[in-house]
Formats: C-alpha cells, sequence, structure tokens
C-alpha cells in the first residue's frame, strides 16, 4: 500500500515538477541512439538500464536515471528513497528530493538503516550529482565511478 501511495504521488507530480521546477534542457536522445556508444560508457549504460526497465527517457529527467546507473540503485520504492538520500548525502539540495526523503521515511521506517547507510555513501563521494552528465554519456561509466569514489549498491 504504501507503495502504491508513492508511485501515485510521483506520477501526480511528475509533469508539473519537468515543467516548472527543471531548467535543464531535454536532452533529446533515444535508447538506440544510447546503446550506440562504447560498451563500457555511461551512455551505452544508461541505454541498457532504460532498456532492461522498459523505460524511456524522461525529458528534463535524464539525469535520475543516470543517478541508477552510477550508483546500481534498483528501482523498488524503498530503493528510490534511498536513492534520494545518496544524493542528499552528496550536496544534493531540492524540493523534490526533500520531499520523497520526508514522506519516504515516514512511510518506511523500517529502511532506515538502509537510508543511512546510502546517505553516508553519498557524503564519502566526491560531489558529482550537479555535473552535466549529457557530455559525458562517452566516458567510460568505471572511470567516472573511481573518479567521484561513488560507491555503488544503496542497500
Amino acid at each position: 500500500m504504501r507503495s502504491v501511495l508513492l508511485e501515485i504521488l510521483y506520477e501526480w507530480s511528475k509533469i508539473p515538477y519537468q515543467k516548472w521546477f527543471k531548467k535543464e534542457e531535454p536532452w533529446d536522445i533515444s535508447i538506440s541512439q544510447l546503446l550506440k556508444y562504447p560498451k563500457t560508457s555511461l551512455g551505452f549504460h544508461l541505454g541498457s538500464f532504460l532498456l532492461q526497465h522498459d523505460f524511456t527517457p524522461q525529458p528534463k529527467l535524464e539525469n535520475h536515471d543516470v543517478f541508477h546507473v552510477l550508483t546500481k540503485t534498483g528501482i523498488t520504492v524503498p530503493e528510490e528513497i534511498s536513492m534520494q538520500y545518496y544524493l542528499l548525502g552528496n550536496g544534493k539540495k531540492s524540493l523534490y528530493l526533500y520531499t520523497v526523503i520526508t514522506i519516504g521515511t515516514l512511510l518506511y521506517p523500517d529502511k532506515f538503516r538502509m537510508f543511512r547507510t546510502a546517505f553516508r555513501k553519498g557524503s564519502d563521494a566526491y560531489t558529482f550529482h550537479q555535473l552535466e552528465f549529457k557530455k559525458l554519456l562517452d566516458q567510460p561509466l568505471d572511470t567516472i565511478r573511481t573518479t567521484f569514489l561513488i560507491s555503488t549498491s544503496c542497500k
């Protein structure tokens, strides 16, 4: 039930968030274009992630999927919340992030240990949340993770 509630809130908030709060330009890139990048690159891994989960790139929200790829965070609701904790630990600040963390913590108090671990991992990494990932799509994924000390799996 709690997952359903958060899924509904996400769907309800996604379009206004894209329209009024996201200043970035959409990447205008398809999964097939991403899969043409070298197999070790961020772009290829992003395309594989989207294909694996039957997702399509969401205009102005592409970075969100990049964060999944960089941190190897899954797509369950608790994992989504843990990724927001990871990003908070990394210094990201946004109304959306604070909202997800607040509601998610209230609905998933049993997952707080996982959230705290994710926050610590984000704090231990060099700041990466603000990077222009579109410019890094051709870069090796492992190099990005190593350079920014991005610890994977927020479980």
